[in-house]
């Protein structure tokens, strides 16, 4: 029985991971310009950012503006601060600082909880089992995981991945504030019931949340962003099913629809 049990796993994650592949974007799509400006975002080692193409009409990212040099600083100042953090107790047991990674202009942030193990060792988002799904997740939208940003709530892995505690949240969450800010991203897809509740400061359950468009005050006197709730990818592998797949394409859809961009179909046999 236990044989069968996890043949069973074995085979819906395979189908998770499937549903995910084989779409089709509508019209044809720009290929990457090679002599496109570079922009350089946070990653594990401030000394060796990521070169990420910069110029693409039918990317999810904005035309290079002059605030584009101005962003990525900014980012990388956060994630240089991050490093050095020590205000809770994840600093000393951490093995990486986690700051988040990806374009300066990007249109969609991806918001999730904490970093996980695999996070934790190399000091990046998002790589693990469920990183997998959510590129996968990226790419079945038309997109490269290069052309987003992506981060979590926390920027230190809790012990054992247990839930952010909210001393920690209050120290940490100022860090992500100020990548929001500096990114200005079109819309935030918030990653499970944590992230969705602490970025809109309520109660609410992620069942309550997802499906519509909230929205993210930055400050005062400023325009609010749209924000999706969805699904964690975590939460996707653990809670294998039909509808929650299409539950995160359905929100992925109408985030794709908001900025404009192609909506993918499934392909024939896909």
């Amino acid at each position: 029985m236990a044989e069968v049990d996890v043949n069973k796993v074995v085979r819906q994650h395979a189908e998770m991971d499937g549903f995910f592949t084989g779409f089709a974007i509508r019209g044809k799509t720009a290929a990457p310009n090679d002599s496109a400006p570079v922009a350089a975002v946070s990653s594990a080692n401030a000394s060796s950012p990521i070169p990420i193409l910069a110029s693409n009409p039918q990317s999810a990212i904005r035309n290079p503006q002059s605030s584009s040099s101005d962003a990525a600083a900014e980012l990388e100042a956060v994630a240089g601060e991050a490093r050095q953090c020590r205000k809770c107790q994840l600093g000393s047991t951490r093995t990486n600082c986690v700051p988040g990674e990806g374009h300066p202009r990007a249109r969609i942030m991806f918001v999730g909880e904490a970093p996980g193990a695999d996070e934790d060792a190399q000091g990046r988002p998002f790589v693990g089992r469920a990183g997998q799904l959510l590129d996968k997740i990226i790419a079945a939208c038309g997109l490269q995981r290069e052309e987003v940003f992506i981060g979590n709530i926390l920027k230190c892995r809790p012990p054992e991945n247990r839930e952010p505690r909210p001393d920690e949240i209050v120290n940490c969450l100022p860090y992500l504030q100020r990548q929001i800010e500096a990114i200005n991203p079109d819309v935030i897809v918030a990653l499970g019931g944590h992230a969705a509740k602490t970025l809109l400061n309520t109660i609410k359950g992620i069942t309550q949340l997802r499906g519509q468009f909230q929205e993210y005050y930055t400050g005062i006197g400023r325009p609010p962003i749209k924000l999706m709730a969805t699904f964690h990818p975590a939460y996707l592998l653990r809670n294998y099913s039909e509808q929650n797949r299409r539950y995160v394409w359905e929100d992925m859809k109408k985030v794709l629809a908001e900025l404009g961009l192609p909506i993918p179909e499934r392909s024939k046999g896909g």
